[in-house]
């Protein structure tokens, strides 16, 4: 017999929520080493509540990187209803600055801990960050006001080579938006902000 699957209880979805919310925190700032008891006492439950949604370290960054992508995507999908091309893709682009400030520790937290499974889930967020970025920028070339020959990958790239290359100190996000407004403007057909 086969059992129909029940779904989460809302109190179960409310701690799954806040036990992401505190990792993303805490592996930001601590990275791999991070405490998965801190975690869990941030989100004000119980380790084994925490063991309950995400039985293994691996599991917990995977779905704190997830969460973050997800929201960056859908941001994405909202602008590109909303927004003008240029400064949509700023906007999101500013956003993804910030998740690679929370990703710093967390990308070092998967590396310790990378397995296929988070190989293959890199590859497909890669691929999805690519098509949420063209939903911003093919609107706005065939608009004629964004630079015909500019990828997705180029701007990925570059972003993530600006927040790379340079050291996790204080004031390194104001340097990397400062660079990201020059190369942005430099990407308008028409004239910059």
């Amino acid at each position: 017999m086969v059992t129909a699957r029940r779904k989460p209880r809302s109190d179960a979805l409310r701690n799954r929520e806040r036990l992401i919310e505190a990792a993303k925190e805490i592996l930001g700032r601590g990275g791999p080493e991070a405490s998965l008891e801190a975690v869990a006492r941030s989100a004000g439950v119980g380790i084994g509540t925490l063991y309950r949604h995400f039985p293994t370290r691996e599991d917990l960054f995977q779905a704190v990187y997830r969460h973050e992508v997800e929201q960056l995507i859908e941001l994405a999908g909202r602008l590109d209803a909303t927004s003008d091309g240029p400064e949509a893709l700023r906007t999101w682009l500013y956003s993804l600055v910030e998740l690679v400030e929370t990703k710093r520790g967390l990308l070092g937290a998967l590396a310790v801990v990378a397995s296929d499974e988070s190989k293959a889930m890199f590859a497909e967020i890669s691929a999805r960050m690519a098509r949420a970025v063209d939903t911003l920028i093919a609107p706005a070339q065939s608009a004629g006001r964004l630079r015909a020959d500019i990828t997705a990958d180029d701007l990925l790239g570059t972003v993530y080579a600006l927040c790379y290359a340079r050291p996790p100190e204080p004031g390194w996000k104001d340097g990397v938006l400062r660079l990201l407004d020059i190369f942005v403007d430099g990407l308008h057909t028409g004239k910059p902000r």
